[in-house]
């Protein structure tokens, strides 16, 4: 049937690269603290009351300083 080296080979053959997988990890990771910063910076200094009011209420109700 198989030997032990076809089977080693063709496992090893499917694993992704490790630079490749760090690198994507490293592509979302900032683009999603991008992400978070628009979204943080629109609410903060929204001229919407509601969105504004959002975040604000939220800050109070996990104990943040707010003022």
């Amino acid at each position: 049937m198989y030997s032990s080296t076809t089977a080693t080979t063709a496992a090893t053959t499917e694993l992704p690269r490790t630079s490749s997988a760090v690198h994507s990890l490293l592509l979302q990771l900032a683009a999603g603290a991008a992400l978070g910063m628009v979204v943080l910076y629109g609410v903060a200094f929204s001229e919407s009351p509601l969105a504004h009011n959002a975040a604000h209420d939220v800050r109070h109700i996990t104990v943040k300083p707010c003022h």
